[in-house]
């Protein structure tokens, strides 16, 4: 059965349809957000074996991951590509093993109802631009968690193209430009012409915003952190980031400022049922 709601833009599939996914978090600030994305995680899960459905999570970086730390992790993502991409590596010799690997779309899951200790959402609330998607989705999310079982939902705030423009000089031009002038109105996110290397369509969240939205879905949000807060603004980040004392120093900037996200490019808001 098709998910009801909006359908997906055909952008955002063919994006994803690149393959740029994989292996992002080894490149660039992915590394910080691998790290950040990682603690905080494990802050907030209950203890392995726990059950944990990772929807929109893309090949699989976090999921693997999980499996290797005990954790029954059953994946779910709505592009192709991601999903054999995932099967791939679970069959490469020593692999961990994932619960399940399944194409599915976050707003209408496959999964039994209270079935779950968690649900990781990394994609669908900024892939999925009408707030009653987005609402769809963590009711879905809902569904499926147990009696207080914990959804840790993944947004982009409404700041992140800004704060990027500034910091790489982007800002300057004209598209770039109009493009933030409407994120800051909408909240809705476009590619401007001209600029390939821009994130696809997507919904950048108020920190207010993000929680309202899960509590809307009869969720109770304790937090609404920073993932990399503002660590990924250092000059020559990735040179930074191999020397082991300036990486200590960049996570421990990322930890002083995680209760003010809105200049953090990703945020995580932390919720149970």
């Amino acid at each position: 059965m098709a998910p009801t709601g909006s359908p997906l833009p055909r952008e955002l599939l063919a994006y994803y349809a690149q393959g740029t996914e994989a292996g992002r978090l080894d490149r660039g600030i992915g590394p910080l957000e691998r790290a950040r994305t990682q603690e905080l995680v494990q802050r907030f899960l209950p203890a392995a074996p726990a059950i944990v459905y990772d929807v929109g999570g893309g090949p699989g970086a976090h999921a693997f991951w999980l499996a290797a730390l005990g954790y029954a992790v059953h994946l779910v993502d709505i592009a192709p590509l991601h999903i054999a991409q995932a099967r791939e590596r679970a069959a490469s010799p020593g692999s961990p093993q994932l619960a399940s690997i399944a194409q599915g779309d976050a707003r209408q899951l496959s999964f039994a109802d209270a079935s779950a200790d968690a649900v990781v959402l990394h994609g669908p609330l900024y892939h999925l631009t009408e707030r009653s998607d987005r609402l769809a989705a963590l009711a879905e999310a809902r569904r499926v968690l147990r009696p207080g079982g914990v959804v840790l939902a993944f947004a982009i705030s409404h700041l992140a193209s800004l704060v990027v423009g500034l910091v790489r000089g982007s800002i300057f031009d004209a598209a770039y430009l109009d493009m933030v002038t409407r994120e800051l109105a909408t909240g809705r996110h476009d590619q401007p012409a001209g600029w390939p290397d821009v994130f696809t369509t997507a919904f950048f969240h108020r920190p207010a915003q993000l929680r309202a939205e899960l509590e809307a879905a009869d969720l109770a949000c304790s937090d609404v952190l920073a993932v990399q807060g503002p660590a990924w603004m250092v000059p020559d980040f990735e040179a930074s980031w191999q020397d082991p004392t300036r990486r200590a120093v960049l996570l421990q900037v990322a930890r002083l400022a995680e209760r003010d996200p809105a200049c953090s490019p990703h945020m995580l808001a932390v919720a149970r049922r």
